[in-house]
Order: C-alpha cells, then structure tokens, then sequence
C-alpha cells in the first residue's frame, strides 16, 4: 500500500473521529447542567430528605444564617415550626409536584415549585395533606448552597 494514501487516509479518519467528539461534547453540553445548578439540586433533595427523615437539625443545617421566611420568621424560629409539625406527624411525606423553575445568578439562585405536605401516623393514607406553591432564595457561601429564604401559598 502506498504511504501517502495510507497518511492521507488516517488523517482524514482522525479529522472525521475528532470533528465527531466534538460534536458529541458540544451536544451533551447543552444537555448536562453546570456544576452549580447541580449542586443546588443536590442541596435540594438533602433538604427534601431531612423533611422525610423528619430531621430537624438536618433541615436547619440547610439554612443560612440569616434566613428569612414567611412574616419573618429567622433561622431558629423554622427550625422551631419544623419541629413541631414533625413532632405532630410521625410519617411526613414532600413531594415536588412538577419541574422545578430554577434560575441561577452569580452566587445565588430562586427556585420556585410547588409541593404536596403530607403527614399521619404511618397508617395507609396520609391523615393529612395539603399543596404549597414554593418560592426560595439560595445563597452559595461557604461552599455550598444555602436556603436564604423562603415562602409559601396554600393552593388547594
């Protein structure tokens, strides 16, 4: 075989192979989230857990200093009223209805959904349940995401 068709040819496979990756990468891309979004929804699904595991501490770790939610309540104060819905219900169950509407900044994000709140006592159907419309404030500090604030609407 000739060398020249034969360097010809496998360069022109590696120009094929390469612009192929290439076009593979820059598709995934536009498909994967960065790494930012990604970490908030991890930090999402942490606090979703600790509502489930009924873990107050858990949750309260998920919260800035500074928190600020529905008519003002701090940062002890929620962990106060999770407290005692969690004591009032021995199974809690949080759904997210739907996709979340995520909109990252530099260092912050919103993040508004909406969510099922369920409670009993671990029988078969929940005793209680209600729907909230969700509205949260990220802040990235200290290397991760934090609830800096939060409100919620009764919608049924």
């Amino acid at each position: 075989m000739d060398r020249t068709k034969s360097s010809s040819t496998r360069a022109r496979g590696a120009t094929w192979s390469g612009a192929m990756l290439l076009a593979a990468v820059l598709l995934l891309s536009g498909c994967t989230r960065g790494p930012s979004e990604q970490a908030l929804r991890l930090a999402l699904d942490g606090l979703q857990e600790a509502v489930e595991d009924r873990d107050a501490a858990g949750i309260e770790r998920y919260l800035a200093e500074d928190f600020i939610g529905p008519e003002g309540i701090d940062r002890a104060g929620a962990r106060r009223l999770a407290a005692v819905h969690l004591m009032r219900h021995g199974v809690v169950g949080m759904d997210v209805v739907g996709p979340l509407d995520l909109r990252m900044g530099d260092g912050h994000a919103t993040v508004r959904f909406t969510a099922a709140m369920t409670g009993g006592q671990g029988g078969l159907l929940p005793e209680s349940g209600q729907v909230y419309a969700v509205q949260t404030g990220w802040k990235f500090q200290g290397g991760q995401w934090l609830l800096a604030s939060a409100d919620w609407k009764r919608t049924l």
